[in-house]
C-alpha cells in the first residue's frame, strides 16, 4: 500500500469500524420506535382502565387486544436484544 501511511489507515479505519459495527448495535439495542410505541400502549392501556365499564363489551375486548399488543412488542424487543 504505497502512499497511504499505517497512521492514516487507522484514522480512517477505526472510525468506519466503530460506524458500521458499533452504532448500529446501540441502535438496535436502544429501539426508539418499540419504545415510543410501548409508551403510546400503555397510555391506552390507562386510558381504557379509566373509560367507563358500558360499551357493550367492547372496551374490555379492546383492553385485551392493547394488553396482547403490549406483550407482544416486550417479546419483539427482547428478540432484538438476544441476536
Amino acid at each position: 500500500m504505497k502512499g497511504i501511511s499505517r497512521r492514516s489507515m487507522l484514522r480512517t479505519a477505526l472510525p468506519a469500524a466503530l460506524l458500521v459495527g458499533v452504532l448500529p448495535g446501540q441502535v438496535r439495542a436502544a429501539q426508539p420506535h418499540m419504545r415510543a410505541a410501548l409508551r403510546a400502549l400503555r397510555t391506552a392501556q390507562q386510558e381504557l382502565e379509566e373509560a367507563s365499564a358500558d360499551k357493550g363489551g367492547h372496551r374490555v375486548k379492546a383492553l385485551g387486544l392493547v394488553r396482547r399488543a403490549i406483550d407482544e412488542v416486550e417479546r419483539g424487543m427482547e428478540y432484538d436484544r438476544r441476536r
